[in-house]
C-alpha cells in the first residue's frame, strides 16, 4: 500500500512541474507577442483523476470543474471574462432523474385491470386480451393464490385499436348497458312464469336451507309460538265477545299483537339467511334486528295502546258483565301454552348462553338472539298478563265492581309497555354496531401482536354483525426489517450483489430500487394475508378482517 502512495505521490509532483513548465512558455510568448494573455486561459484544471488512479472513475469524472477560454480578444478589445460549467454531482443527478417523473393529478398507467373489467368496460372480446402482456398477481380472494391481470394502458390501447375513437367505445357501452337492461328485464319475467309453473305443477326440490332454519334454533322457537298464540288470540276473541270483559279484550290484543309480531320474526329470520350480493356485501344478518324493532314499536302501539284505550274507556263508561266462567276456562288454557311456549324459548336461550361462554341472564340483556329474546319476552309478559287479567276478573266477579277489570286492562297495558321499551332499546343498540366481549377482542389482540412482523396494534374496533359473525378492524405497525428479512430469505444473495455491482447511473440504480421495493410491498400484502387467515382460523366466528397498515 505504501508504494502505491508514493508513486502516486511522484506523478503529482511531475505534474505540477509540468504545470510550471508551461506557465512560463505561455509567459514569454505573451510578452513576445504584445499581447496580454492570462496563463490559465490556456489550461484545463480537473481532478486528479489522470494522476491517482481511482477504481470509481465515475465519481471522479461527476466532481471535475473546467475552466474553458472564449472570445479570444482582438487588438484594442478588453480583457476576456472567463466561464464556469459546473458538472453535477451524484446525489444531484440522482434527484434529476426521480424529478422526471411528473405523474399530475389523474395517473392510471401502471393500473392493473382483471381480464373480466377488460371485457366489459372496455367492450374487449377474450381473444383480444390473448396479444397483451399478462401479468401474475397475488389474488385477494381466500380461494384462490394468484391470478391474471393485465396493465390498464394497454387494455386502452386495444380498445381505441378495436373501436377506432373513444366517441365509438362510448356508443358500444350505452349499446351493452341497454341490451343489459333489457336481459335483466327478461330473466325477472322468466323467473316469475317459472315460479308460477312450480306452483301450479308442485315443486318436487326440497327447500333444504329455508325448511331447515325452521326446524331448530330460534325459527323452530317462532314458529311454536306463532301456532299457540293464533289460537290463544282465536279463543280470547270469543271469550270476550261473551263477557265483554276489558280484561279479557286486552288479553285478546295481546294475542294478536304477539302472533303478528312473531309473523313478522319468522320473515326477519328467513330474510336473513339470504346470500350477500353486491349492494349487501356483509350479508342480511341484521334482518333479524330490523324485524325485532318493530316488533317491539308494534307491541307498543298495538298491545299497549289498545289496552290502555280499552281499561281508560271502562274506568269512564263502566258496564256489567255476563258470565266469567268460560274466560276463566279459557286463561288457564291460555296461560298453559303460553308457559309450554316461555319454557321452549328458556332452553334455546341456555343452549345459545353456554355455547358463547355466557351467562343467561347477560345473554339476555345484550340481545345476542333477538328473535327468541322477543319470544321470550312476550311469552313472560303473556303469563303475567293472564296471571293479572284472571286476579282483575276474579276481583269483578266477587265484588261486582267492574272497575277492576278496568284497572286490569291497564295493568295488562303498562306490562306491554315495559316489554316494548325494552325491544326497542336492546335492537336499536344491537343495529348501531355493539363491539365483542372485551376478552374477545383481548384475544384476538394478543394473536396479532405477537407475531414476529408486528411491533403495535393501535385502534382496534371488533363489531358483532349478529348471527355470531364479528367483523374485525386494526391499525397494524409493521416491522420494516422483519417483512425486508422475509422478503430476502427468498432471494438469491449471488444474483442481488451481481445486480448491486452493476450498478453505475442513476438510472441503473432506480431501476434496482423500484424492482425490488414492488416485491417487498407484495411481502408486506402476503403477511396480511397471512394474519388475516390465521385470526378466522382460530376464531371461526370473525368473518370479515380489515387490518390497515400504519
Amino acid at each position: 500500500m505504501l508504494p502505491g502512495l508514493a508513486a502516486a505521490a511522484a506523478a503529482h509532483r511531475r505534474g505540477w512541474s509540468s504545470l510550471c513548465r508551461l506557465r512560463l512558455r505561455c509567459g514569454a510568448a505573451a510578452r513576445g507577442s504584445g499581447e496580454l494573455q492570462e496563463w490559465q486561459n490556456l489550461v484545463t484544471f480537473g481532478s486528479f483523476s489522470n494522476v491517482v488512479p481511482c477504481s470509481h472513475s465515475y465519481f471522479c469524472t461527476l466532481s471535475q470543474v473546467k475552466l474553458y477560454s472564449t472570445n479570444v480578444q482582438k487588438e484594442g478589445q478588453g480583457s476576456k471574462t472567463p466561464q464556469v460549467e459546473k458538472i453535477p454531482t451524484f446525489d444531484e443527478a440522482v434527484k434529476a432523474v426521480l424529478k422526471k417523473r411528473e405523474y399530475g393529478p389523474k395517473y392510471t398507467q401502471n393500473n392493473f385491470i382483471t381480464g373480466v373489467r377488460a371485457i366489459n368496460e372496455f367492450c374487449l372480446k377474450a381473444s383480444d386480451l390473448e396479444q397483451l402482456r399478462k401479468i401474475r398477481q397475488r389474488s385477494p380472494h381466500e380461494d384462490t393464490e394468484s391470478f391474471t391481470v393485465y396493465l390498464r394502458s394497454d387494455v386502452e390501447a386495444k380498445s381505441l385499436e378495436v373501436w377506432g375513437s373513444p366517441e365509438a367505445l362510448a356508443r358500444e357501452r350505452k349499446l351493452r348497458i341497454k341490451a343489459e337492461r333489457e336481459y335483466r328485464e327478461r330473466l325477472f319475467r322468466n323467473q316469475s312464469i317459472l315460479r308460477e309453473y312450480s306452483d301450479f305443477l308442485g315443486n318436487t326440490k326440497p327447500r333444504s336451507r329455508m325448511t331447515s332454519v325452521f326446524l331448530k334454533g330460534p325459527g323452530k322457537v317462532v314458529m311454536v309460538a306463532i301456532c299457540i298464540n293464533g289460537l290463544n288470540c282465536f279463543f280470547k276473541f270469543l271469550a270476550w265477545i261473551y263477557t265483554g270483559s276489558a280484561s279479557m279484550f286486552s288479553e285478546a290484543i295481546h294475542s294478536l299483537s304477539d302472533t303478528c309480531n312473531q309473523g313478522l320474526l319468522a320473515l326477519g329470520i328467513s330474510k336473513s339467511i339470504q346470500t350477500p350480493d353486491p349492494s349487501h356485501p356483509y350479508g342480511f344478518s341484521n334482518m333479524r334486528y330490523i324485524a325485532s324493532l318493530i316488533s317491539g314499536v308494534g307491541i307498543f302501539m298495538m298491545g299497549a295502546g289498545l289496552s290502555w284505550y280499552h281499561g281508560i274507556m271502562g274506568l269512564l263508561h263502566p258496564q256489567p258483565m255476563e258470565s266469567l266462567l268460560w274466560a276463566y276456562c279459557i286463561l288457564a288454557g291460555s296461560l298453559l301454552s303460553e308457559g309450554a311456549t316461555l319454557l321452549v324459548a328458556v332452553n334455546e336461550l341456555r343452549r345459545s348462553a353456554a355455547a358463547k361462554g355466557m351467562s343467561f341472564y347477560k345473554y339476555v340483556m345484550e340481545s345476542r338472539d333477538p328473535s327468541t329474546n322477543v319470544i321470550l319476552l312476550e311469552d313472560t309478559a303473556a303469563v303475567l298478563g293472564v296471571t293479572i287479567a284472571a286476579t282483575c276478573m276474579g276481583l269483578t266477579s266477587i265484588t261486582g265492581n267492574p272497575l277492576y277489570d278496568s284497572l286490569g286492562s291497564l295493568g295488562v297495558g303498562t306490562l306491554l309497555g315495559v316489554v316494548s321499551a325494552f325491544l326497542i332499546y336492546t335492537n336499536t343498540e344491537a343495529l348501531l354496531g355493539r363491539s365483542i366481549q372485551p376478552e374477545q377482542v383481548q384475544r384476538l389482540t394478543e394473536l396479532l401482536e405477537n407475531d414476529p412482523s408486528v411491533r403495535a396494534i393501535h385502534d382496534v374496533k371488533a363489531t358483532d354483525l349478529g348471527l355470531g359473525k364479528v367483523r374485525f378492524k386494526a391499525e397494524v405497525d409493521f416491522d420494516g426489517r422483519v417483512v425486508t428479512r422475509s422478503y430476502l430469505e427468498k432471494q438469491d444473495f449471488d444474483q442481488m450483489l451481481q445486480e448491486i455491482q452493476e450498478v453505475k447511473t442513476p438510472e441503473e440504480l432506480e431501476t434496482f430500487m423500484l424492482k425490488h421495493g414492488e416485491n417487498i410491498i407484495d411481502t408486506l400484502g402476503a403477511e396480511v394475508d397471512r394474519l388475516e387467515k390465521e385470526l378466522k382460523k382460530r376464531n371461526p366466528e370473525v368473518r370479515h378482517v380489515d387490518l390497515e397498515i400504519l
